[in-house]
Order: structure tokens, then C-alpha cells, then sequence
């Protein structure tokens, strides 16, 4: 990473510098590599004739004045990305000239030319520490300062930042440095409030933009030309303002940044940024094919965590990224909040966080990378790895706990406290805690020690005997640790008693208490007759793993998970059984037998997607290999009658055959995979749309029915961004050895953009020809470090991530990368994207042999 700041030093430089304002100008006509950057500082030091130093990466710096003395600009560090100043004075003022670097990896100002019409369209991403790609700063959050801009722009382009311009000057023939003449206009934004780099933003191209407004906030959509036709701008608008009315009413401040846009940008490399008043998003939220709704609900889960961050993040800003949870947790589970109690999907959006986000934050806190939720962050590499399930789902899984005991109204007037005292300024997590503490009442100290400052996962499970008639003894809640991670917290839970009456699985008894150590007694139990189904954690209150008693089991996998009316218990369970797999406490086959024989009962599409997804994975990757290809079929047959069954043009009727697809290996079912393309097999009812075209063709390149001329003819169909990025997945799937050399070569080469990386990654890791990937195990071990230190972060996780032989599924797997570790001594980042990757062999090694002793 460029400089990789350490806290160390970001610490020294907020000592010594209070920065008051920017003043950036931008050149974008000068051609397709670079741009110019102009940049004006002014900042102040807390003890003149210090040294320090302000970052800028990867430009050409043709000039520096620092209080209108000349630098040596030969002491730039291009690749560091640091330009040093020295002498300080009291008032400073540094003017730095240089040429930027446009970016393909979604890092810094991104460069992207629609293949549809060849216009050419920008956007920044600067999060966690890429503003100082566009201009010189000092890129660390708690250097606040406003941030005015200047754009010279081409005349077609709208162009958007922070605030809204205050000027549009039309310049009919402008002449660049280089002598291009074209017409162009420049822009002017005027100062915005204070705020830190990273949030600072600019979107710029032929964008096409929809406006609207509400409670006197200016709305902006904006899109590119190609895909106008296909945005759905009520959609957004209505979630959007549903948000602004809940946030305003229950945070009690006003939102701060003036006018709202939201932007869809091409090859975007997250799910959204939340730029101060112009949010970024993956442009696959612009829906150009038929989505199920889980699709649509995610999209709007997005679009409220990133209006949470207006107040959470960039009005009260973290000091350092240790206490980046302050960020996201808390966008999280206000995002989930506004959806249950301001939107359509009303209660249903906790039963999505329970299956979607917090198995998420299991899976992540079952890692040998695993942290507490307010981390330890001693660098920039440290943070870039820490975007993590722990960070936005476990913390938010905390907060509702945390909810549940200082009650919602006590939580809310915390956190308007907090707003109140800390607007526009920087907080630890100690600032929060004590806001809370005093509207609340109750000591949070011991809270933030369990839960917040350490890790790992509980795992509470029933334990009890009965009496002749059935009756309960004794019933007792035990809660593990593993010895590594020994804590054993406090949970405020509720125990679910449910019995089959009239073929409906109905709750007979509810008891809330809490849980606190090795052993808690339930002696509210004693008495009760035992159910068909124990259910701790019912209602979901806390954060840990839950365990199925044996009866428990075996009335669900005996199809008694259909039988529940709620969809919440329901989604419980299914957690609950997917973690028994993840951990060898449940055989593969019989996960299989329970989605086999309850899917068509789930009405949540969101549940019934994650579970298919879930139910694949297991088969390919935790199911003796002996049983995989009978596990395959079984679930192959499932989905086939299930979409013969779907009620035609719904949502299940897509996600069947979006699952069958993934599971469709045998000569049959791909040929009913290639008559839904063909149309000579297609269920009535379906769109066969372009992403569902890809999709089954994909699926007939890994089977050999399809090869590079099918993909070629397919491109041609869909001669866009998106075919293009499918094409390449699609060609990375080409089951020879010829065309997975050909896709190694390519993704190593580093020349591929970010998004066709992703993309070409995801094709190459096929699951279904794991013999193709041996040769690349150990070609793996041979360019990891040097891909880690040559490439650009986002792209070096990518790789590190995307390639790692996750799929060679054995002991020597774990032994290779142990071995490199200790060769090599990588960065810490590094080392914990590879050990990740080494325990989910471990993992699955565990769980075949399981399922292996289920025979």
C-alpha cells in the first residue's frame, strides 16, 4: 500500500498540524493517463520548524511551494507516495502541481469506457486512504478540514462532488497544456463543511441524472447513459425518503451536507462509499434484468447503511480506524432498523440480518484472523483486511443485544447525545460508551470488555432430562468457548418451547432470561412438556452460535421446518443447522436432506437464496467426496421439480433456476440447462434476460457443451460492460488445461482492470473441474508475495483471496501454506488472508470426515 501510514505516525502528524482548508483544482481534458491536480493548503503547526510530510501517490509533481518558497521536488517519493515539508511555520500554506494517475482498479479517480458508446465516465473511491491519488493531503481521518474544488471538465460531463456547484462556466474552445482544443466547462464547488479526506468525493462524465426533492433536501440519481433505461428511480426515491424521515426523527438532527445524490459508477469495487451528499454504488443495483425482491431488499439495506454514515461517519467521524465499527456497525444496524420499521419489508429485514448478515459475522469470528469489534489497527494494511463480517455484522449483532438491554429509547437518546457533543469532530469508542452510559443509567464498562475488546464466538446450547411423561427435570443453557478465546459473556436470551399442533409447528412457551457463564438453570422450565423443537436464541436477541437438541433435529430434518408460520424461528433453524455442518456437529448429507425437504416451504426469498447457496457449498466443499456426486444430483433433482412447480414470473421460479444451474454437472440436467437458453425447454413464465443468458451459459461452458465461439457470439448479443465482464468469467471456465494456463496468465499479468479481475477470478476457481487447478496450488505460493507488495490493495486482496487453492481440499493444502509463512515471514495482512484461506481446508476436512462417519 502506498506509504501505509502507521497509526504511529498519523498520531504525530494530528499532534503537530491543524489543518484548515483545501482548494483543489482538476484538470480532466488533458487525456486518457493523467490528469492535472492543483492543490492549495493551508494548516497550521503546533510547533514551527518541524518537519512533516503530506501525501500524494503515484503523480508527476512539477512544482511545490511551501509559504511561497520553492521545494525540492526531487525528495518526492512516487511509489511511498509522500512529499516531505520541511520547516514548518506557525501558518502555513503548501501549493502542490502535479499530474495524477487515473486508476483501472477502482482505487483513487477511476477511469471506465462504456464499450456500448465509447463515452468516457469517472468516479473517486478513496476509502480507507486514496483522496491523496487525486490530490495532496493528509490523508488520515481526524485531519479534518473543507474542501473547495475547481473543475475544468468536458462540456457534455456532469460533474458532481460534495456540495453543489455554485458556478458552470461554458467554455467554447478550451486549449489544454497539450494543445487539444475542445469545448469544455469548469466548475466550481463551493467550501464544504469540515470533513475527512476519504469522504471527500468526484463523479464526472455524460451521466444521465434524475432529480427530486425532499423535506427541502435536493435528490439526485445518476446513472450512465447506457443503462438510463433501465433505472428505477421511484424505487430509490421512496427508500430515500423513508430513510431522511426515520433518521431525522429518531437522531433529532438535521441531515448536513445540503443536497443528496447517489450515483451508480461503472467497475465499482464495494457496495457503496458514503461520500458526504454524493454516495457512490455498485452499478449492479441498477437492475437491466429481472432480480428477485432479496435483490431489491439488499439494495435498499445499501442505500439506508450509507445514509446512516451521513451522521455516522461524517458528521462524528472516528479519530483512527481502530474504532472503525463506529462506522459501520452502527450504519448496519441502523440501516436494518429504518427497513423494520420504515419500509415494506417491515419485520422480515431482521429475519434477513439473522440469516444473511449475522452468519457473516460467525463464519468471519471463527477465523484464526478473528478480532474484537473495536480492533486493534496499527497501520493502513492492518485496516484495508478489516472490512469484515466482525466489523459491520458482529458489531451490529452487539448493538441489537445492546439494545435489548439498555432498551431502544435509552439507545436513541445516547445517541443523539453523541451526535450533539461531537458534530463535525473525531470520537473513540469511549466517547460513545459514555453518552450511553448517561441516558441509560447503567455501567457499560464490563459490556464493552465482553463483548466490544474481545473474540470470538459463543455457543449455547440446551441441556436437560425428562421425566417419564416427557417432562422436564432439569433444563439448563450450557455456553462454550473454545480455549483460545476462553470468554464466556453475558446474553439477554429468550427460550422458544415449539410443538407440532394441527401440523403447524406453534410456540407454547416463551422465557426470557440471561445467560451468564458455563451453566445457567431455566427453572421456568422445569415442568413443561418436551417440545418437538427447543429454540435458544429465540427472537434472535443475542449474539452467538445455537445448538439442536437430538429431537430437535430430527423433527426438522423430518420435514417439521416447513411447518413453522413465522419466518424468524424458521430462519433460526436453518442457522442454526448450517453452523452444526460448519462445525462437524451435523453430517453434509443431512444438511442436504433438511434443505431438500423444507426449501419449498420458505417464503423469504432472501432465506430460500442463502440457503440453496448454502446447500451447494456444503455439497462441493464439507461432503465426503465419495457422497458428492450422489449429494449433487439429490439436490439437482430437488430444484428441477421445484422449478416445474414455481408459481411462473416469480421469485422462486428465478432463484430455483439461478440454484439449479449452480448445481448442474450430469448430462441431463445441462441439457435442460441449454433448452432454457435455447428456449426449447424454458419454464413458462421465465425471462430469459441477459445476466439469466450468461448465467446458463456459464453453466454450459464448465459442463463442455459451450465453448469460446458460443462466448464470443453471446458477447456480441450483450456488447456492454457487464457482457463483457461475463464473457471473461465465462472464458475462465473453459474446462482444458490450455484455457485455465491462458486465465492464469492473464490474472497474474496485472493488466486486467479490478472489475474484470473479480470477474475472471470467479470463472478460474471452478468448482466443478478441481483437477484443472492443481498445477496453480503451488503457482499460488509462487507470486502471492510479489503480487502483495507490486499490486494496488483492493486488486492484491483480490488475488490473494480469489486464488488461493481453497479448493484443493487437503491436508497438504494447510501444510504448503504453513510452509510459506514461514519461508516467506509475510506482512501481518498478508498472512492473515492466507491463514483464512488454510482454515477453511481445515474446516472442510473436519466436516467430510463427518459426514464420511454418517454412512
Amino acid at each position: 500500500m502506498a506509504g501505509n501510514l502507521t497509526r504511529d505516525e498519523a498520531r504525530e502528524r494530528a499532534r503537530l498540524l491543524t489543518v484548515q482548508s483545501y482548494a483543489v483544482e482538476l484538470d480532466l481534458t488533458e487525456g486518457e493517463e493523467r490528469f492535472e491536480s492543483i492543490t492549495t493548503v493551508h494548516f497550521t503547526s503546533s510547533q514551527p520548524g518541524a518537519d512533516t510530510f503530506i501525501d500524494l501517490h503515484g503523480a508527476h509533481v512539477r512544482s511545490a511551494k511551501l509559504n511561497g518558497v520553492a521545494l525540492d521536488v526531487s525528495t518526492y517519493d512516487e511509489e511511498k507516495g509522500r512529499l516531505p515539508l520541511p520547516g514548518l511555520a506557525e501558518q502555513n500554506v503548501l501549493r502542490v502541481d502535479a499530474d495524477a494517475s487515473y486508476m483501472r482498479t477502482g482505487e483513487g479517480l477511476h477511469r471506465f469506457v462504456d464499450p456500448v458508446d465509447q463515452r468516457v465516465y469517472l468516479h473517486s473511491q478513496f476509502e480507507t486512504a486514496d483522496a491523496h491519488r487525486m490530490y495532496a493531503c493528509f490523508d488520515q481521518p481526524d485531519l479534518k478540514a473543507t474542501f473547495e474544488l475547481a473543475v475544468l471538465a468536458p462540456a457534455e460531463w456532469e460533474v458532481v462532488s460534495n456540495a453543489a456547484p455554485d458556478s458552470v462556466e461554458e467554455l467554447e474552445a478550451h486549449e489544454g497544456r497539450h494543445g487539444t482544443l475542445q469545448a469544455a466547462r469548469r466548475w466550481h464547488f463551493p467550501a464544504t463543511p469540515v470533513m475527512s479526506t476519504y469522504i471527500t468525493a468526484l463523479i464526472a462524465g455524460p451521466y444521465a441524472v434524475v432529480r427530486d426533492e425532499h423535506d427541502g433536501i435536493p435528490l439526485g440519481i445518476y446513472v450512465r447513459k447506457s443503462l438510463a433505461e433501465f433505472l428505477d428511480a421511484d424505487n430509490i426515491f421512496e427508500v430515500t425518503k423513508q430513510g431522511f424521515d426515520f433518521f431525522h426523527r429518531v437522531f433529532d438532527v438535521r441531515y448536513p451536507f445540503g443536497k443528496y445524490d447517489q450515483l451508480f459508477v461503472p467497475e465499482f469495487n464495494a457496495g457503496a462509499m458514503e461520500n458526504a451528499g454524493a454516495v457512490t454504488f455498485l452499478e449492479d443495483y441498477v437492475f437491466r434484468s429481472r432480480v428477485t425482491d432479496a435483490m431489491v431488499e439488499r439494495r435498499a439495506e445499501t442505500i439506508l447503511h450509507e445514509m446512516a454514515h451521513m451522521w455516522f461517519g461524517d458528521l462524528v467521524t472516528m479519530r483512527w480506524w481502530d474504532d472503525l465499527w463506529l462506522n459501520e456497525s452502527f450504519a448496519t444496524y441502523m440501516s436494518v432498523l429504518c427497513q423494520a420499521e420504515a419500509t415494506r419489508w417491515g419485520q422480515g429485514a431482521w429475519t434477513t440480518f439473522a440469516n444473511v448478515e449475522k452468519a457473516w459475522a460467525y463464519r468471519q469470528d471463527q477465523l484464526p484472523s478473528t478480532h474484537p469489534i473495536a480492533a486493534d489497527i496499527p497501520d493502513m494494511q492492518a485496516v484495508e483486511v478489516n472490512f469484515d463480517g466482525i466489523t459491520y455484522a458482529k458489531g451490529a449483532s452487539v448493538l441489537k443485544q445492546l439494545v435489548a438491554y439498555v432498551g431502544l429509547d435509552n439507545f436513541l437518546a445516547g445517541v443523539r447525545d453523541y451526535f450533539n457533543e461531537h458534530a463535525w469532530g473525531n470520537t473513540t469508542l469511549q466517547d460513545l460508551l459514555t453518552a450511553l452510559e448517561r441516558t441509560s443509567g447503567r455501567d457499560l464498562s464490563s459490556w464493552s470488555k465482553e463483548w466490544l475488546e474481545t473474540s470470538w464466538v459463543n455457543t449455547l446450547r440446551p441441556s436437560f432430562t425428562t421425566d417419564d411423561e416427557g417432562r422436564f427435570l432439569t433444563f439448563d443453557v450450557l455456553q462454550e468457548a473454545p480455549q483460545e478465546h476462553p470468554t464466556l459473556r453475558s446474553h439477554r436470551v429468550a427460550i422458544g418451547l415449539y410443538s407440532m399442533i394441527d401440523g403447524v409447528l406453534t410456540r407454547t412457551k416463551r422465557v426470557e432470561l440471561d445467560v451468564v457463564g458455563a451453566r445457567t438453570a431455566v427453572p421456568q422450565l422445569v415442568g413443561e412438556a418436551q417440545p418437538d423443537v427447543v429454540l435458544v436464541n429465540d427472537d434472535d436477541l443475542t449474539y452467538a452460535k445455537i445448538r439442536l437438541d437430538d429431537r430437535s433435529l430430527r423433527t426438522l430434518v423430518g420435514g417439521g421446518i416447513t411447518a413453522f408460520t413465522d419466518s424468524l424461528p424458521r430462519a433460526l433453524c436453518w442457522s442454526a443447522a448450517w453452523d452444526m455442518t460448519r462445525d462437524s456437529e451435523m453430517a453434509t448429507r443431512d444438511y442436504v436432506k433438511l434443505v431438500v425437504s423444507g426449501i419449498d416451504a420458505v417464503k423469504d426469498i432472501t432465506v430460500v437464496q442463502t440457503v440453496l447457496r448454502q446447500a451447494r457449498l456444503a455439497v462441493q466443499q464439507y461432503a465426503d467426496p465419495a457422497w458428492v456426486d450422489e449429494g449433487m444430483a439429490e439436490l439437482a433433482r430437488a430444484l428441477r421439480g421445484l422449478v416445474a412447480s414455481a408459481a411462473p414470473g416469480s421469485d422462486h421460479q428465478l432463484a430455483y433456476v439461478n440454484a439449479f444451474t449452480s448445481v448442474a454437472v450430469s448430462a441431463e440436467d445441462l441439457a435442460f440447462v441449454k433448452g432454457i437458453l435455447d428456449g426449447t425447454a424454458a419454464p413458462e413464465g421465465l425471462a430469459v434476460d441477459a445476466d439469466l443468458r450468461w448465467t446458463l451459459t456459464q453453466a454450459l461452458v464448465s459442463g463442455g457443451v459451450l465453448g469460446a465461439a458460443d462466448i464470443d457470439a453471446e458477447l456480441q448479443r450483450d456488447a456492454t460492460a457487464k457482457g463483457e465482464r461475463s464473457a471473461a468469467m465465462c472464458r475462465a471456465s473453459i474446462p482444458t488445461p490450455e484455457a485455465k494456463a491462458e486465465t492464469w496468465s492473464a490474472i497474474t499479468s496485472g493488466t486486467l482492470s479490478g472489475a474484470v479481475l473479480r470477474s475472471t477470478i470467479g470463472g478460474f476457481m471452478d468448482p466443478n473441474h478441481v483437477e484443472l487447478l492443481e498445477p496453480y496450488g503451488e503457482k499460488y505460493f509462487d507470486e502471492v508475495g510479489r503480487i502483495w507488495k507490486e499490486w494496488t490493495s483492493d486488486s492484491a486482496q483480490n488475488f490473494v483471496i480469489g486464488c488461493y487453492p481453497a479448493l484443493l481440499i487437503r491436508p497438504e493444502t494447510v501444510a504448503r501454506t504453513e510452509d510459506h509463512i514461514s519461508a516467506t515471514q509475510p506482512p501481518h495482512a498478508l498472512r492473515r488472508l492466507v491463514l483464512e484461506g488454510a482454515d477453511g481446508i481445515s474446516r472442510a476436512l473436519r466436516a467430510r470426515e463427518m459426514d464420511a462417519s454418517a454412512v
